[in-house]
């Protein structure tokens, strides 16, 4: 976001891992999918592709990336429950447990972050977790039946007739500052963020189940903190590592609980 709008830089970043996502699938020669898997993919793209980067990126125009990254960590829970009803997996009491505990202390952090209310980008990280939830929970249905590298491919590739059109209007709305910073961001978000980084997620959640994979998702904000400081110099108070710690456990035992 140094160099790049909100909408230019969601927009461009999907145009990119399309055309990477679409040269893969032609050089393969991989046939289209099921006329039955659209709708699936459809909730991916709009979850995944469109709908969590978007959300994020607006919610970091007025929040830190550490507070986002901690609000973020609902989204094991968040997925898990899509799982519940979506799927029909049925965890253990001592995995719901957990990840109630966990989703209590990023809950927490947020209210005292906040200053005891919820602010705009809150709003915008909570509609983020519902739909990314919503694209992996459907994506991890979809990986079970197609290589997961598929999935993300197809969605994005999906996407195109929307995101190019929107690539360019925003790129000539919003300002443009291109620096070997901004630029290299730009390429990772597009090539490892949204692509590489789901076709392994899927491939994951495929073959160990949505509800535990969702959970390990729980590590993402420490990462996160951990990678704010070392890359954007940003300044954590100890409300963040310590439920970042928190969360950590949660993971724990939901890996080690049944379901």
């Amino acid at each position: 976001m140094e160099g790049f709008g909100p909408w230019s830089l969601v927009a461009v970043r999907s145009v990119l891992a399309a055309v990477i996502a679409g040269g893969c699938l032609l050089a393969l020669r991989v046939p289209l999918p099921a006329r039955r898997h659209w709708p699936g993919l459809a909730v991916v793209g709009a979850g995944v592709v469109l709908g969590f980067p978007l959300l994020t990126t607006l919610a970091l125009e007025t929040s830190t990336t550490a507070h986002a990254a901690v609000v973020v960590g609902l989204l094991p829970l968040t997925t898990a429950l899509f799982s519940a009803l979506r799927v029909g997996t049925r965890p253990s009491r001592t995995f719901w447990t957990a990840a109630l505990a966990g989703a209590a202390a990023v809950l927490a952090f947020t209210v005292q972050q906040s200053g005891g209310a919820l602010t705009t980008a809150d709003l915008y990280l909570f509609a983020a977790l519902l739909v990314c939830a919503a694209g992996y929970t459907e994506g991890g249905r979809l990986a079970r039946v197609m290589p997961g590298w598929q999935v993300i491919g197809w969605a994005l590739v999906l996407c195109l007739p929307l995101t190019v059109p929107v690539a360019a209007f925003a790129l000539a709305q919003e300002p443009v500052h291109l620096t070997a910073h901004s630029v290299t961001g730009l390429l990772w978000v597009a090539a490892g963020s949204q692509f590489a980084g789901l076709v392994v997620w899927y491939r994951g959640m495929a073959a160990i189940g949505i509800p535990k994979a969702s959970q390990l998702q729980l590590a993402q904000p420490l990462l996160t903190l951990v990678w704010s400081v070392l890359l954007l110099g940003e300044h954590l108070t100890v409300a963040a590592p310590l439920t970042a710690a928190a969360v950590l456990v949660c993971i724990a035992v939901t890996q080690r609980s049944r379901g």
